[in-house]
């Protein structure tokens, strides 16, 4: 299945700028930004504000996939269940 590339304007900290991502990781963001009760614009300024390198693009797909990749998981083991991997609260992180 190929995504089509989708570029949007979003502002960050009052400046306009345009981001290019696949269809699918704009559909992650924007759940993300609502189960998290912010705007899309919020979490994308927050994921700016925090990425070390590399454009914007490339910023918001690794938040994306480290979310769902992060999502608590149950593994069923014989006669209990294992929660794995949780994080401390912001906007970049689950609750």
């Amino acid at each position: 299945m190929k995504s089509k590339v989708v570029k949007r304007s979003i502002v960050i900290a009052g400046h306009k700028t345009s981001v290019s991502l696949e269809e699918a990781f704009w559909r992650g963001l924007k759940e993300i930004a609502i189960d998290r009760r912010v705007t899309v614009s919020d979490l994308v300024g927050a994921i700016d504000a925090e990425r070390q390198q590399g454009n914007l693009s490339s910023a918001i797909r690794l938040f994306v996939l480290d979310h769902y990749q992060a999502r608590p998981r149950i593994e069923q083991k014989p006669r209990e269940l294992t929660m794995v991997r949780s994080r401390p609260a912001s906007i970049l992180r689950a609750e």
